[in-house]
């Protein structure tokens, strides 16, 4: 084991407060996780954190090594991006996760000519509408819509989104067109709702002349998955609200017509999250920044 290596792994450790975390964080199991600190407490003649059964604490020592460790893997990191400049060869394995319309519309279209122009790079995309665990789940960058919830985590925004409520003719046909917030919260509505996991009730934020204010909606339609809420939109089951580059095209034929005018939603960042950034892997910038200039070109012309 080197000595570099062993200086990341006890960053990990001091950072994350947990051997297991680590070793997740850095895809090494808990038994190398826990023989490279060894070695560095060997090497150092000190104790860099106590352990009992239940909890990992630095020690003194270990803080005091923390802080000149994080400017060795920066100085390391800086001297990496150089070369890499240099020879535009960055290799290894990048995993990304992406929520499905984001990753099927504005990230997996552009994949091919990244790693035509990296063939040394293996990207490893997940595709999800849940919340993701970027720690737990080994992820390098995590593109998503909304507000990030861990601080702990570096965060890249890319644009404001605009979105819109939508519906089939079919729909407004059989059930009418509300032109207001306060029309779509009726009994004669059918709105169909995201589901993300720990939420108890749907509300949409919406623009009125008062400034943004929820609107708790109700429907008996509801999916993880935003693709699944397009295609009932499509089919006539009732109103959505989908990000405008998620169903341009259906505007455009036709398909789906604006409803509730008067108050559209409130634009929805998107952004991307990543882990320190003083010692972010370079092939995760070129990825972010091959990536930011395409979306932001699909976004800003939907």
């Amino acid at each position: 084991m080197s000595y570099l290596d062993n200086i990341r792994t006890f960053v990990r450790v001091y950072e994350l407060g947990s051997m297991s975390a680590a070793a997740r964080d850095l895809r090494i199991s808990p038994a190398v996780t826990s023989a490279r600190i060894s070695q560095l407490e060997g090497h150092l003649s000190v104790r860099l954190f106590q352990r009992t059964t239940r909890s990992l604490t630095a020690t003194e020592q270990g803080r005091a090594f923390y802080g000149g460790a994080c400017e060795i893997l920066e100085s390391v990191a800086n001297a990496e991006t150089q070369v890499i400049n240099i020879t535009e060869n960055p290799k290894g394995a990048l995993y990304v996760a992406a929520p499905l319309g984001v990753g099927r519309r504005l990230i997996a279209p552009h994949v091919p000519e990244f790693l035509a122009l990296y063939p040394e790079i293996t990207l490893r995309l997940r595709l999800t509408d849940r919340k993701v665990d970027m720690t737990t789940e080994g992820l390098d960058l995590a593109f998503f819509l909304g507000e990030p919830e861990d601080s702990n985590l570096r965060m890249r925004k890319i644009a404001d989104v605009d979105r819109i409520l939508c519906a089939s003719p079919a729909y407004i046909a059989r059930r009418g067109n509300p032109v207001s917030g306060a029309e779509l919260i009726n009994d004669n509505h059918e709105c169909l709702n995201l589901r993300f996991p720990g939420a108890s009730e749907f509300q949409w934020r919406l623009t009125t002349a008062q400034g943004p204010k929820k609107f708790r909606v109700r429907g008996r339609y509801e999916s993880d998955d935003g693709d699944v809420l397009t295609d009932w939109a499509l089919s006539g089951n009732g109103i959505a609200m989908k990000p405008v580059f998620e169903v341009s095209e259906h505007l455009k034929a036709g398909r789906l017509v604006p409803v509730a005018v008067q108050n559209p939603p409130v634009p929805i960042q998107m952004a991307c999250l990543f882990t320190h950034r003083r010692r972010q892997d370079p092939k995760t910038r070129l990825f972010m920044d091959f990536m930011i200039e395409r979306i932001s070109a699909v976004v800003r012309g939907a």
